[in-house]
């Protein structure tokens, strides 16, 4: 497995993440992860028992190594990883005071009236599939507060074969930025959806649409990270855009 290293100091390790990569086990499945790279290529972290573990209701622990966040299985892009405790305990603190900066960029279904908005919706379980979040009416469980903000970069029309015999179907689409001021699981997902935009071939939140401009995976790229290091300095990491997305803007006439 070869993961693009887009940064790297005496403290901390910034990946290029490729999509369909899974960031750490789940406890259930055997397939190979973002941890156990990094625990061979970097196996000072896990000496070093960098991070902290997940604690199972059996009491058995998932090791996380110097994973302070985590994206999704089909999101790419850029996360950062702790090489000393003491870094990790730093980007956590960030993390959770919200000083992190994070920039995504997403292919969705539609378009908007405005150029620029802020999604602020809370979220929580969804009542009709484990798997799923919501931010919609009849979540269950508590709602925990969830914000996020995006600019509209550029809008385009697909053309893809219609459920009509000889019918072709026009469809909308969004290029957008996005800037998550929390980060729960799925936000982005769950908040496009909620809005009537969903990503681009996003088989949990969108099933019933078609996956277009080649995508073979949620339409999502983690695209930059502004974070503070130990010594107070601000340093900011950029991930280029993955192939399948630079062929959907080429198809757009976007690039």
């Amino acid at each position: 497995m070869i993961i693009p290293i887009l940064y790297e100091d005496d403290e901390v390790l910034a990946l290029n993440k490729p999509a369909g990569l899974v960031v750490h086990s789940d406890g259930r499945t055997k397939e190979e992860t973002l941890v156990d790279w990094i625990s061979e290529q970097y196996p000072d972290i896990k000496e070093r028992n960098v991070g902290e573990p997940i604690i199972l209701s059996d009491g058995s622990e998932i090791k996380k190594y110097g994973i302070v966040h985590r994206l999704d299985r089909d999101t790419s892009g850029v996360i950062l990883v702790a090489k000393i405790q003491e870094s990790f305990l730093n980007l956590k603190m960030q993390f959770q005071s919200r000083g992190i900066k994070k920039k995504y960029k997403a292919i969705v279904y539609g378009f908007f009236k405005e150029t620029h908005g802020t999604i602020d919706k809370p979220i929580a379980r969804s009542a009709s599939d484990f798997r799923r979040w919501s931010a919609e009416y009849g979540a269950r469980g508590e709602k925990r507060e969830a914000i996020t903000e995006y600019n509209i970069l550029q809008q385009g029309e697909v053309t893809v074969e219609g459920k009509k015999k000889n019918k072709p179907e026009v469809i909308k689409v969004s290029y957008i930025d996005i800037f998550p001021h929390t980060g729960r699981t799925h936000q982005i997902r769950v908040h496009f959806k909620a809005v009537g935009h969903p990503l681009v071939c996003d088989a949990l939140y969108a099933p019933k649409m078609p996956c277009i401009l080649g995508f073979k995976r949620t339409a999502l790229h983690s695209s930059s990270i502004v974070f503070r290091g130990i010594d107070g300095v601000e340093r900011k990491v950029e991930a280029p855009l993955p192939d399948d997305f630079s062929s959907a803007l080429a198809k757009l006439n976007i690039l």
